[in-house]
């Protein structure tokens, strides 16, 4: 499972080309099914069972709006499955595995040396005198 989530979050040009011949293969599978299956079954409600034939004519000038159509249909098919399987899923995966930011440590300055140190230090690491914790270092103190 390590090796597979690696392969997941990794990238680079092969899986990028495996992803492309992949994709060009779905998104045939899609333009042939609303090709053969969708656009019949729409003619079917609508009374036209064929969108490739519908055209118009401007100026002797011939419009094939209804290839159009089709590739329209396909290409929110194609959208919507990318984006409903492949988008949201991996961005959820990558916000499972996003670090979570550290809160961080309280400082106070050295009284000898100015220093940024933290609260519960007693000793500065910077001039190593002793110094006196705050009182919200003793709560916080985990040692």
């Amino acid at each position: 499972m390590g090796g597979f989530k690696k392969f997941l979050l990794r990238g680079n040009l092969v899986d990028l080309a495996v992803a492309f011949v992949i994709g060009a293969a779905f998104a045939a599978l899609v333009t042939g099914l609303v090709k053969d299956f969708i656009t019949p079954l729409i003619g079917a409600i609508g009374g036209k069972a064929d969108f490739a034939a519908l055209t118009f004519t401007v100026n002797k000038s011939k419009f094939f709006y209804g290839d159009f159509l089709n590739l329209l249909i396909s290409f929110l098919i194609v959208a919507a499955v990318i984006y409903f399987f492949v988008v949201v899923p991996f961005s959820k995966l990558l916000e499972r595995f996003k670090p979570t930011p550290e809160e961080p440590t309280p400082v106070h300055d050295c009284p000898h040396c100015l220093s940024s140190i933290p609260q519960a230090a007693s000793v500065c690491p910077f001039c190593t005198r002793d110094v006196i914790a705050t009182p919200d270092a003793s709560a916080h103190s985990t040692l």
